[in-house]
């Protein structure tokens, strides 16, 4: 795991990320693309949900990211790239309301989806959880700003310093801020709730209301559910906002909200008189600018961008890279998911042309964090490969259950990894095991179980998945990580050793050979509520190289296994 800034103990700015900020101060324009598409994501959620969708949103992350790309060599400490990206953000979303106050311009944001049902829609919301991104709507403009911050902050996206930082204010007078801020969130979701009930003096009050939240309704709305006895009553499982929020992923980019849509149309030739205005700090440093894969290239779906997930033939989920992408990267900023993600899959990437298409080598494609597919997919059928025999030397009879243990696996064939998260004796932040001394090849092929760690168990009123929930805490995930199902299935030519890095949130890992038959037969049980089984497995293998290898997978041998990195660097084999 790649070392960093740590706050409260929690790894929150990887060394990959300071690396790829100073290559792009330097000129990389390969870094400034890995910069723009890894932090969009971060800026658009921000903005949208700061400014509810409105349709302004395109016009303030264009020209956020133009700010933070034309300001880039100004920048001192690439460790405060985070803090400085969110406050050109906020500044780009006062202004725009300051300008629309002097100016006195029209709301036009009922032609466009706000962002509460876009949240809602693509992280497949439900319960309370839905309740929350719905109440967020009939909030003030001022209380949504502090809002998307909060949120991010909750969600482990950002610190309590960027947040004061970038509303302009001191973490004490941030801490009152937000306290109030809470204060309001819940009478939204008393209206929500209200709204959704079958009070008969609720329906009088909105007889001729047009739907569309603003203040005034707002507060005959709140004044109705003080004074209703129907209303009024809070509900007694109703969990706090900031345990709701824990750990639900940032909201994916809409399909067509690409860096073209972020760039505003610009040629290269616009965009080379921001690289010719732009000035760095150092002499010595060169300006940076837009590449021309950032100008021309990208007109591909920003989702999918940051996604990075495709339908292959026969229907195997599997995480892609484009073909003309040279080394795999580090993985973008974005929460662990411990809500189900939308259930379609983004589009897949147009095929190369027959003069560009060529055979990826091993490694190309690389595990990262995806989303859920439906819990009634039926799999795709699982490609056989060499079902023989390998060997595990090392384990402990009771299974990986410590930091330190450790497995290797030798020969060629399928293996099982079952996972065991245990918030109820330790939650928080889950130090991810690790795969060293790779020889040959391995590849992640099919996930099952009956679930995936982040489904809400079956009977739970408070949505306590497997991965926690209110009365115990919840074990989150390293930003990037792909969230794990209960079986994980792998095949394997050659040699590798599986390490328990546990620190934080306590995990078993339970390993033993496998073959096809089996996980044929694990991934296509159907789902059965009452025996646990939530959902249909997963089949990710394509029977190919382009079959995606596990994150945090290396063939070194690090003295701390806890030291490998999440975007796995995989060369191909010796022959």
């Amino acid at each position: 795991m790649a070392e960093g800034r740590t706050v409260d103990g929690r790894v929150v700015d990887g060394r990959q990320w300071r690396a790829t900020i100073t290559a792009a101060q330097s000129g990389d324009r390969r870094a400034l693309d890995e910069l723009v598409e890894g932090w969009l994501p971060l800026v658009y959620n921000i903005v949208g949900r700061a400014l509810n969708g409105h349709a302004d949103v395109d016009d303030v992350v264009q020209e956020t990211m133009l700010r933070a790309v034309h300001g880039l060599g100004s920048l001192r400490d690439p460790e405060a790239f985070r803090s400085w990206l969110v406050a050109i953000a906020m500044r780009q979303i006062r202004d725009r309301a300051r300008r629309r106050t002097a100016e006195a311009l029209p709301d036009e944001a009922h032609g466009t989806a706000d962002f509460a049902e876009l949240t809602v829609l693509r992280l497949q919301l439900e319960g309370q959880r839905r309740e929350v991104a719905e109440a967020v709507r009939w909030l003030a403009d001022e209380d949504r700003q502090l809002l998307s911050l909060w949120w991010l902050e909750v969600a482990g996206e950002l610190t309590r310093r960027e947040l004061a930082a970038a509303v302009g204010i001191s973490r004490q007078h941030a801490a009152v801020r937000v306290q109030r801020l809470k204060g309001r969130l819940e009478t939204a979701r008393g209206i929500v709730r209200a709204l959704d009930s079958s009070c008969a003096d609720l329906r009088e009050v909105t007889d001729g209301w047009d739907g569309r939240p603003d203040s005034v309704w707002r507060k005959r709305l709140a004044r109705h559910v003080r004074g209703c006895a129907r209303c009024s009553g809070r509900r007694a499982d109703t969990v706090p906002a900031e345990r709701l929020l824990v750990g639900i992923a940032l909201v994916p980019l809409p399909v067509g909200f690409t860096l073209w849509t972020v760039l505003g149309g610009k040629t290269a030739a616009a965009a080379a008189t921001i690289t010719a205005s732009a000035t760095s700090v150092s002499a010595a440093a060169t300006p940076v600018g837009w590449s021309a894969k950032v100008l021309g290239a990208l007109a591909k779906p920003a989702v999918a961008v940051t996604a990075g997930a495709a339908i292959a033939a026969g229907g195997a989920y599997v995480v892609t890279q484009t073909p003309d992408e040279p080394a795999p990267r580090a993985a973008p900023p974005t929460a662990a998911s411990t809500a189900r993600p939308p259930s379609s899959a983004p589009p897949p990437s147009p095929a190369p042309s027959p003069s560009r298409r060529r055979a990826r080598p091993y490694g190309t494609v690389v595990d990262t964090a995806d989303r859920a597919p439906s819990a009634t997919a039926r799999p795709a059928a699982l490609p056989r490969r060499a079902d023989g025999t390998v060997t595990l030397s090392g384990a402990p009879p009771t299974g990986l259950t410590h930091r330190g243990e450790q497995v290797t696996f030798t020969g060629r064939g399928y293996v099982r990894v079952r996972w065991q998260v245990l918030p109820g004796q330790r939650p928080g932040d889950l130090a991810m095991p690790a795969w060293t001394g790779l020889r040959g090849k391995l590849f992640h092929v099919a996930s099952g179980g009956g679930r995936r760690l982040d489904d809400v168990q079956p009977g739970s009123a408070d949505g306590t998945t497997w991965m926690g929930g209110p009365a115990t805490g919840s074990t989150v995930l390293p930003a990037g990580t792909q969230q794990m199902w209960q079986n994980e299935y792998f095949w394997l030519d050659g040699s590798v050793t599986l390490h328990q890095n546990e620190r934080g949130a306590d995990y078993n890992l339970f390993a033993q050979a496998s073959s096809w038959g089996q996980i044929t037969d694990d991934v296509a049980a159907p789902p059965d509520p009452g025996a646990g089984i939530v959902r249909y497995g997963l089949v990710r293998d394509t029977g190919e190289d382009t079959a995606p290898v596990p994150q945090y997978l290396t063939r070194a041998r690090p003295a701390d296994p806890a030291t490998v990195e999440q975007r796995s660097q995989v060369t191909p084999p010796p022959h």
